[in-house]
């Protein structure tokens, strides 16, 4: 990359942003799980521009869809009839397993979540909300008042009353002594007596992860949230999964992250890797929590002939290719590798994650104190190998990782054999 493109990069772009690597790269193009950056360098890509580029670079299906309705028309919003948009909300709603459900399709993830509060607290009539703590569910206004992250936290102003209770990240949990179930009961204790303390009786509703992403692959206990959705409905309070990084088979054993739970949320969220790159997200919801919006309301490009014609033709791909069952295979695989450097590695402390989402968190040696430094290494090291990781984390110290659903058990191989050189270099 050129130490001009980086200065206009600086120069044009907010300081909030920054760039990957001390010495970023200009990725140019891509094919399969591997991209290329405009020196024809070739790196294994296991991050997928953060869990997005979901079924390979350059997909074929997913090329051809959206060449095609790109030739025909780009761009209608929904308040006209649109063939791709309503058969991609058709698709959406059969498999969300969410009865008599409705699509609304958005631009982003952020906006989805943000829609799922603006339904959650009109149709309860309430300005509470229940969030996990660790979590991270957006970059807007709203998103941020739910988010439980110091590190993404732009704010602290919000019309909302949030209260953040107990979740997924046991390894810093008060009660990361217990396991399984225990771990489960106490934090649905937890639940119940913030429930009872600070709540004026008509909570909105809780949104989760079923695995956190930005908060470094936190991962809990099968039946977790399926515990906590039983207090919620004892109360009537609405249960949103947030499934922007979760859904589409990346977990390997469930379509979505929420049936490791044994439950059906009132309302999910989804983005990312359902247009393996191009812009769609949504909300999946019953009719009767949207009917609670009675005035007029669109959304300008949620759901437009481009988007929906490559969502369409990835989520084929994946149905059609069992990409699901090959996310379960490979990723027992990379997980038994990884384990496998993680047991020679004293100062990593857990793997933790399912199916191709899978992270691991570094420490000071024989201590649980968090080590971004290591993690910066191993990121930079990893590149210097040929493979492009992800960052994350509350601490910043955790490695994420995130193979294509069709990546094969060779470039899984090439992958692990490239953490364990970054990881055997480092100190």
């Amino acid at each position: 990359m050129s130490d001009d493109l980086l200065q206009r990069y600086r120069n044009a772009l907010p300081s909030f942003l920054s760039p990957y690597y001390t010495d970023p790269i200009e990725l140019d193009h891509g094919e399969g799980s591997y991209v290329y950056d405009a020196q024809g360098r070739k790196y294994l890509d296991f991050f997928g521009g953060v869990l997005t580029t979901m079924i390979g670079h350059n997909n074929a299906d997913v090329t051809a869809a959206v060449q095609a309705q790109a030739a025909k028309i780009m761009h209608t919003s929904s308040l006209y009839l649109s063939e791709p948009m309503i058969a991609l909300a058709e698709k959406i709603a059969a498999l969300s397993g969410i009865p008599d459900a409705r699509v609304f399709m958005t631009p982003s993830g952020t906006e989805a979540n943000d829609t799922a509060v603006l339904l959650a607290t009109s149709y309860r009539k309430s300005n509470q909300m229940l969030a996990m703590r660790n979590s991270y569910h957006g970059r807007s206004f709203t998103t941020q008042a739910i988010t439980s992250h110091s590190s993404w936290s732009s704010t602290s102003l919000s019309g909302l009353q949030v209260t953040f209770v107990q979740g997924p990240y046991k390894l810093r949990s008060p009660f990361r002594h217990l396991d399984g179930d225990e771990y489960t009961n106490a934090c649905v204790d937890d639940l119940t007596q913030l429930l009872d303390m600070t709540s004026t009786g008509d909570v909105a509703g809780l949104i989760a992860e079923p695995i956190q992403g930005v908060g470094g692959f936190a991962t809990p206990p099968d039946g977790f949230f399926g515990s906590m959705k039983k207090e919620l409905d004892n109360r009537g309070i609405l249960y949103i999964s947030d499934e922007v990084q979760t859904g589409w088979g990346r977990t390997g054993d469930h379509f979505w992250g929420y049936q490791a739970h044994g439950i059906v949320p009132d309302m999910l969220t989804f983005a990312k890797g359902v247009g393996n790159g191009i812009t769609l997200a949504g909300i999946v919801a019953r009719a009767e929590i949207f009917d609670t919006i009675n005035v007029l309301n669109f959304s300008t490009f949620g759901g437009n002939p481009l988007s929906a014609a490559g969502g369409l033709a990835t989520i084929n791909h994946v149905l059609d290719n069992d990409l699901q069952g090959n996310a379960k295979k490979m990723g027992d695989r990379f997980r038994a590798g990884l384990d496998d450097i993680a047991a020679s590695t004293p100062w990593i402390a857990e793997v933790r994650g399912r199916g191709l989402m899978q992270g691991f968190e570094t420490v000071q040696p024989g201590t649980d104190e968090a080590d971004a430094t290591r993690t910066v290494q191993v990121h930079q090291a990893a590149k210097d190998h040929g493979v492009l990781l992800g960052k994350g984390g509350l601490y910043g110290n955790v490695i994420r990782m995130s193979p294509m659903l069709n990546v094969t058990a060779e470039e899984i191989d090439e992958g692990l054999a490239a953490i364990r050189k970054a990881c055997s270099q480092i100190n």
